[in-house]
């Protein structure tokens, strides 16, 4: 192509007819991304309740003029569950809030959840035509979610999304995490008769016990689960699959197909010295005994130890909720140990902006060597390499390299461990047939999440070893999809 023929092109393109659009309309380009309001640092770091605050009608309306409402709204193909993100978006700039909510639940069965806690500004808004043609701050999707899923809650008037006529097939779901809620809302939609099985006594999965109440309040996980409940789901919580109930007891009850959902929840460890010294612990262990087993209660049976001095060692948003959490407890000094720069932590933008106003000290380019403990056994200090970043490795992210002969001590009396998941082997151990990788993932067809077994389809972390909320749902999504296709072409067959 000549470039006299690129730029006739690129003055054809169909984005530079929005973009004349935009310009026209300089009243919403002109306006500055909402803020999202929230508690001050001071007090929310001494408090359990939600750090943020929501949007007024009033905020919520003016963000909904900046859309542009585009010919090709890039932003939905950017969503996992590809929600509709102009349509819902509009109706809260035409004040029918209630349904901008029914939109968002054509295409998520936990709206309310995912605005507080995906990360939008890599997934949707980093599509918005705001950011990628006009250099701007994209449109506030996700405080726009929360805004349409919390006014419907608070309305009492949530609706409950329609289902198909009953189909008579049975289908059971194992977890009740977010691949597996979502998965379970789209098949009852599509008349099919689901069970869920999860293994705790409180349902969410990690949405329960991963994540602290000051980013997702239970209330939020009860109202999205209780709907599904009303659409015809049904749970049976305290039931381990592949322990109390086998592969071969869900067939023999009629399953016709079964979704894996079960996560990832063993803990990765360094394996350095000092690590089963007291007050070492996994980030899993301590996230799921304080939001599930109320540890931070000193009248609890399991009662965990606050630290004054803690490190989390990891940069992702399960780091940052348990450093976050520490900081709540007590803690005189909540530290972020990371082995990279700040530019490379996996974690939420928010979560580390949230984090640095709590009073979090970040340890960037640092990585623990050994922890050291007292006379008595409990962690005293830990020793640290000071690191420098190389070039990017496989992830595409800088390689951390030591820096010879530099290291540091400091001195902590709590350590917990934040780098990485596996799936727990219950499920491929004991399900026949399965492909296993050396990760402890279940293979799948990406396309329609089938095992190998051909009734097992299976997403979220139990294939991916460790992933965000959204991309759970978006798994759980596709399966709902292959495999109602698939069950009710045999079913007319």
């Amino acid at each position: 192509m000549s470039s006299q023929e690129y730029l006739k092109a690129e003055r054809s393109a169909p984005w530079r007819e929005e973009l004349r659009k935009a310009i026209k309309n300089k009243e919403r380009t002109s306006m500055t991304r909402v803020e999202m309001n929230s508690q001050d640092p001071e007090v929310r770091s001494r408090n359990y309740e939600e750090v943020n605050l929501g949007l007024t009608a009033e905020q919520a309306i003016a963000e909904a003029h900046r859309c542009i409402d585009c010919v090709n709204p890039t932003c939905i193909s950017g969503c996992p569950v590809e929600i509709n993100i102009p349509k819902f978006i509009k109706n809260i700039e035409r004040n029918e809030f209630l349904e901008a909510a029914k939109v968002l639940k054509e295409a998520s069965a936990l709206p309310a959840v995912c605005g507080r806690v995906c990360p939008q500004e890599r997934q949707c808004e980093s599509q918005c035509f705001y950011v990628q043609k006009l250099n701007k701050p994209a449109i506030a999707i996700g405080h726009l979610e929360r805004f349409a899923a919390d006014f419907e809650r608070e309305s009492g008037n949530i609706a409950i999304p329609e289902t198909d006529p009953a189909n008579g097939i049975k289908i059971a779901v194992i977890g009740s995490g977010p691949s597996g809620l979502s998965f379970a809302g789209d098949m009852a939609k599509k008349g099919f008769d689901v069970t869920v099985y999860e293994a705790l006594h409180e349902l969410g999965g990690v949405l329960r016990y991963g994540i602290p109440e000051f980013r997702l309040p239970n209330e939020i996980v009860d109202t999205e689960i209780d709907v599904l409940a009303k659409m015809g789901v049904k749970f049976m919580t305290n039931c381990i699959i592949g322990k109390t109930i086998l592969h071969e007891d869900l067939l023999a009850e009629g399953y016709q197909g079964i979704f894996v959902g079960s996560g990832a929840g063993l803990p990765h460890f360094m394996h350095i010295p000092g690590e089963n010294l007291n007050g070492v612990m996994s980030c899993n262990e301590y996230l799921t005994r304080i939001n599930l087993m109320d540890a931070a209660n000193p009248e609890s049976d399991t009662p965990v130890y606050m630290g004054k001095k803690v490190a989390v060692i990891g940069g992702g948003n399960t780091a940052m909720d348990a450093v976050r959490t520490a900081r709540r407890l007590g803690a005189e000094k909540a530290m972020i140990v990371y082995r990279r720069s700040e530019e490379e932590m996996p974690a939420r933008l928010e979560e580390i902006h949230h984090g640095k106003e709590e009073g979090i000290v970040f340890l960037t380019l640092h990585n623990p060597l050994k922890y050291e403990g007292d006379e008595r056994g409990r962690v005293q200090r830990m020793l640290l390499q000071r690191m420098e970043l190389g070039e990017p490795d496989s992830s595409g992210r800088k390689r951390p390299i030591a820096i010879e002969g530099d290291t540091v001590w400091v001195e902590v009396d709590q350590v917990i461990v934040s780098v990485g998941v596996s799936p727990n082997p219950l499920i491929p151990a004991t399900f026949p047939g399965l492909e296993i990788t050396d990760r402890g993932t279940i293979v799948v067809n990406s396309d329609t999440m089938q095992s190998a077994q051909h009734e097992i389809y299976a997403g979220g972390d139990i294939v991916r070893g460790g992933a965000t909320v959204i991309l759970a749902m978006g798994d759980g999504r596709k399966a709902a999809k292959a495999m109602a296709e698939d069950l009710l072409s045999k079913s007319r067959a």
